[in-house]
């Protein structure tokens, strides 16, 4: 159900880290703010191009971080500009090595990225069944702990609420749509705490794009479990998908294409057809955008 959708549509998402400051890069949350001088995308964009090739910068700061010893000596501020620098690069496993050495830590900055971290490594191909599991309620406690130790931050709030959807693809169908009224509030708090994060808007976008077009026997079913179950309107998901393209424009494919296809929804055509053209023209720098680029070209061969 929704549940599903959700975590398909934030494998990468990115998120905008509070208090930081320079350019900001590819994340699962996809923007993520971060000193280091870098064009990619963010909190919602596209992705960063491939595993690029390590400037000086980045060689050095990538043998910084392969000692324990001398990462632990390092301050928080140069910790976490590692770590996204990590992010930015697509280095998962080593980038989730190194925030795991502060999974005991109190501060909210760095539980946050590894929730991400982990749930980036669950999703990794080919990862055994167990493994991925592990990962995922790794991830979530990380993301709960992140949100008890700062219940300001607004990436604890994301990524409480996106851990929370993968999660529930483990515990059935009644806990998944009972998780979905906590995942808006979280998806909300987050916007409320951060408006410009396009990332947290296209999510909650997402999620009510999903309860908008769930088939009427999906309701019935839900009804059946819940008296009220979620509901959701295509015009509620377009204000959402429309002011992440507002505060971030062309940030991500996936946007664009849900632009298109809640217009479809809404009977459109001019408007499905522009978003729809937006999406299969966007470059195609990731596996992702390809999968947008060819749901674009279907749609828009129905479409006429």
């Amino acid at each position: 159900m929704a549940g599903i959708i959700l975590r398909r549509c934030v494998s990468r998402t990115l998120l905008s880290a509070s208090g930081a400051k320079g350019m900001r890069i590819r994340g699962t949350s996809r923007y993520h703010w971060t000193t280091l001088r870098r064009t990619v995308t963010t909190g919602g964009a596209a992705f960063l191009l491939g595993f690029p090739t390590l400037s000086c910068l980045g060689y050095e700061a990538y043998h910084k971080v392969q000692s324990s010893a001398v990462v632990h000596a390092l301050e928080k501020e140069e910790v976490l500009e590692q770590a996204d620098y990590l992010y930015s690069c697509a280095e998962t496993e080593k980038l989730y090595q190194l925030l795991l050495q502060y999974k005991d830590s109190d501060d909210a900055e760095f539980l946050w990225r590894l929730a991400r971290a982990s749930r980036d490594l669950s999703e990794m191909p080919n990862m055994e069944d167990g493994r991925k599991k592990q990962l995922v309620f790794e991830g979530f406690e990380y993301a709960k702990k992140a949100l008890e130790k700062d219940e300001k931050c607004f990436a604890a709030h994301k990524w409480y609420a996106v851990c929370l959807s993968d999660v529930g693809e483990y515990e059935g169908v009644k806990v998944k749509i009972g998780n979905s009224y906590i995942i808006r509030e979280h998806l909300e708090k987050a916007i409320e705490l951060n408006p410009k994060d396009a990332t947290s808007l296209h999510i909650l976008g997402y999620w009510c794009f999903a309860f908008a077009e769930l088939p009427w026997y999906q309701r019935k079913v839900a009804a059946v479990i819940f008296s009220s179950p979620p509901t959701s309107t295509y015009e509620e998901a377009l204000v959402f998908f429309l002011k992440a393209e507002e505060v971030d424009p062309n940030f991500y494919s996936k946007n664009l294409l849900m632009l298109g296809k809640t217009y479809m929804g809404m009977k459109d055509k001019q408007k499905a057809l522009l978003y729809l053209t937006k999406a299969k023209e966007y470059p195609a720098h990731t596996l992702e955008d390809k999968e947008v680029h060819k749901e674009a070209v279907d749609l828009l061969k129905k479409l006429g």
